[in-house]
Order: structure tokens, then sequence, then C-alpha cells
């Protein structure tokens, strides 16, 4: 976390307690009074009142200050968004943080943003329809976190490639196993204990059709599992529902489960947790 977390919080604090950041009235009060506090607080809520009201006729404003704030990044979810808008938010990106995600990105935007940050780094992943760009300066710091991903078919691992991605991004390890579900559980044991040998700290289990495959790991291991259901399957729960429902009416403890196809939300889950397992043993060892 940032050391300027303290300073963050104390203003949202001040704003909360106001209750609307255009509402003045408390604080205006106590200021012709001749609170100098009262004033002070009242003349940063006034700021904010201008700032969002100009704001509010800008496309896009992407929260730059997420990943000090939490410690996970502000990710541009591209499928919905036209190139133009996805330009201006990885700009603003890269001018706070020098690093820009974008996850689900249409195959027509590739292209265009390649183009438009020729001179940064731009690493296109294909099975994840996932970018990141960076700033030529830009070094991704390693927190000591380790996740594992395991995909039970091929037809999960864009799923699971998403996961793994935005893992990474947070500074994680990562180990990923793929094709290994239900239907030849065999294929699973080997690997399997390997990641648990090399003393993982959560794992990400994708798994479509009956979404079995989570439940197993996690009655298998000493760590927790989260189960990303994706939308493969057909017919009658298919499109990922009977996934979902499996993985919720689980009876192995230790599983949670993210909406389908989910990717973002596990990686960042799963960093999250190895994250702070990470400082728990740097502080050990100290």
């Amino acid at each position: 976390m940032n050391h300027n977390i303290d300073e963050q919080f104390e203003l949202l604090s001040h704003l909360l307690e106001e209750g609307s950041f255009g509402q003045q009235s408390d604080y205006s009060g106590q200021a012709e009074q001749g609170d100098e506090s009262a004033r002070s607080i009242d003349d940063a809520v006034q700021k904010s009142s201008v700032h969002l009201e100009r704001s509010s006729v800008i496309e896009t404003r992407p929260d730059t200050g997420r990943e000090q704030r939490k410690g996970t990044p502000e990710i541009i979810f591209g499928a919905t968004k036209e190139t133009a808008q996805i330009v201006s938010m990885a700009r603003a990106l890269l001018a706070s943080t020098k690093r820009a995600i974008i996850s689900r990105l249409r195959s027509e935007s590739v292209e265009p943003l390649q183009e438009a940050f020729h001179d940064y780094t731009v690493r296109f992943h294909e099975a994840s329809h996932a970018m990141v760009i960076y700033s030529p300066d830009y070094v991704r710091k390693s927190t000591g976190g380790y996740v594992g991903v395991i995909s039970a078919g091929t037809s999960d691992i864009p799923a699971a490639e998403e996961a793994a991605l935005i893992a990474e991004e947070m500074g994680c390890r990562v180990t990923s196993i793929y094709d290994v579900g239900v239907a030849g559980l065999h294929r699973l044991i080997e690997p399997l204990r390997e990641l648990i040998a090399s003393d993982v700290d959560v794992i990400i289990v994708a798994a479509g059709m009956d979404g079995a495959l989570p439940s197993v790991v996690t009655g298998l291991v000493p760590v927790p599992v989260i189960g990303l259901p994706t939308s493969i399957g057909y017919g009658l729960g298919g499109k990922g529902i009977a996934a979902l429902l499996s993985m919720l009416q689980t009876c192995a403890p230790g599983l949670s489960v993210v909406n389908i196809d989910n990717g973002v939300g596990a990686g960042i889950t799963a960093a999250l947790v190895a994250n702070r397992v990470a400082r728990a043993r740097e502080h050990q060892s100290q």
C-alpha cells in the first residue's frame, strides 16, 4: 500500500461525513462560527464538487489511484468500449501508473491500439483477449505471492489465462496446469502434487460443463481454492449455469466462487490472498 493512504482516507472521511459532495450546510455553519478547521474542509468539499461537475462531461475517468488505495490495478473492460475511449483511458493510466491493462479486447481494436502506443511496450495476449501496455521505464515488482491456475479443459483456457495474467500483473508468480478435467482425473494427480510441494498460496480452478473439478481440487489441497465457472456447455444448464451452481453447492470446504467467465475477479482475489501470505512470510523471516 502507498504511504499516501492515510491522506486519502482522511479526505474520504471528510467527504463521506458531509453525506454529499454538493451539500455544505453543516460545514458552512461551523465556518461562520470561526472554525478554521471546518472552513478548510468546506473548501475541500467545494473543490471536489467543482471537479465532479466538470468531469461529468468527460467520456472516461479511470480510477488511477486504485492500486495505491487497495492494491489492485484499474482494468479497462474493452468489450463494451469504443477504441477511442480505450485509448483515452489507457493514456490516463499510463500517465499516472505507467501501465494500462485492457480485458476482453475486441479484435478490431487490437491494431489501432498497437499503432496508438507504438512508443510503448504493448503485449497482446491472444488466448485471453487481453492487452497490457507499459511505459518504457515500467518495472513490475515481484511480491513473492504464488498462484496456481488449473483448467479442466482446453476450452476453459481463455478464462484461466485471463486470471493468470491479472495475478502476474499484481506481482505474483503463476504456474498454470491445463486440460486435467474429471473425464480423465488421473491427469490431475502429478501436476497437483507438484503444485502443493512448491508451496502454492492459492489455486484458481476454471471449469465449464459440469463444473466438478474445483470441488475435487478443494477436497485434496490445504490452500484456498477459487472456482472459476466458464461458459462452456450446452442445453439445459449450459453456458456456465450448471458449472456455477455445481460450485456453489460444493461440499468441499475452502472453495470460493466468482461469476461465469470472471477471470479478472478470480485473478484479483487470488493475488490479494497470495500477496498477503507473502507479506506474512516476509515478516516471519525477519
